[in-house]
């Protein structure tokens, strides 16, 4: 199925057609996955004739560290990161929910999966996009047979292209089983994330999420979240989760700029708590949507403004 597009790019230093932006078979990234990532959204106002960016100085503020993970030299600074991608939204004239797509790589034609002495390439393309997770149903959700990939292998806190293989494997062992969304464990056992999502479960009132520790991404809808729950009196605690306290939980909910905040129904077909969303994931995901779609004049400093 063709994804719709935006009609221009940022490619090679300037904003080209979106058929123009192309890169060589041969392309190292292409061939090793020796490049990084990022997921930003945002939300459009037909009342405002605006695109409100959701936290969009901390996805680039992310994607800069990514660089020095990597050990590779980048060539734009935050600033002009910043001011590409507005260029970008004033060229395309977005009027739906919007998903842009930076990415860094290994732009050069060499063979072997070298980092060393390189200076990244980057691009943005960006796409419509409403829902990426169902949000008017619970998820249902395969604790996976594949083990979330450690630090020490690939970089957690880095969104590393080739680290998604381990992301895919996971996904398609629940797709082929019936389910919607996987749950990955870490090297010691221990609830990790979902394929691409970072997990909290909710006990006796409490929001509680695996720690950076546990080898997870350092997910920025996941860092909103904990500071929603704790503006509105909500007691939140980072710890290691055990797969059996998942199917114990109150509530269990994903977030992620792809899912946003996507309640979770079951998990390896054991009903969470009521089998309906609860009241902590309910009242969470309401004031989100209020926050990202510019509704709410709280955390204004999260949303970057472009009329469009």
């Amino acid at each position: 199925m063709k994804t719709d597009v935006f009609p221009y790019a940022f490619f090679q230093g300037k904003i080209v057609p979106i058929e123009k932006a192309k890169i060589s078979i041969m392309t190292n990234g292409f061939q090793y996955g020796t490049g990084y990532f990022a997921g930003i959204r945002g939300y459009y106002s037909e009342k405002q004739k605006s695109l409100y960016i959701f936290r969009l100085d901390d996805h680039f503020y992310r994607f800069l560290g990514s660089a020095k993970i990597l050990g590779c030299k980048f060539p734009y600074s935050h600033t002009e990161l910043k001011k590409n991608l507005i260029d970008l939204v004033k060229k395309n004239k977005p009027k739906a929910n919007t998903y842009f797509r930076p990415f860094a790589y290994v732009g050069n034609t060499e063979i072997g999966p070298n980092l060393a002495n390189t200076t990244l390439s980057f691009a943005i393309y960006m796409i419509p996009l409403e829902e990426y997770m169902p949000l008017d149903k619970g998820l249902s959700l395969l604790v996976s047979s594949w083990q979330r990939i450690s630090d020490n292998a690939i970089p957690s806190r880095a969104k590393v292209s080739g680290g998604y293989i381990n992301s895919s494997l996971a996904r398609k062992e629940a797709a082929d089983g019936g389910f919607d969304e996987a749950i990955m464990l870490n090297k010691f056992g221990r609830v990790a994330e979902g394929s691409a999502e970072n997990l909290f479960i909710v006990r006796n009132g409490t929001l509680i999420t695996p720690d950076l520790s546990e080898g997870i991404l350092e997910g920025i809808t996941r860092r909103s979240v904990l500071q929603l729950a704790q503006d509105i009196g909500i007691q939140t605690i980072e710890r290691p989760i055990e797969r059996s306290e998942l199917y114990i939980a109150d509530e269990v909910f994903l977030t992620g700029t792809g899912c946003q905040i996507a309640w979770v129904e079951q998990i390896d077909k054991r009903h969470i708590g009521s089998g309906k969303i609860g009241p902590v994931t309910d009242k969470l995901r309401e004031t989100f949507f209020r926050i990202v779609k510019g509704e709410d004049k709280q955390y204004e400093e999260w949303r970057t403004k472009i009329k469009v």
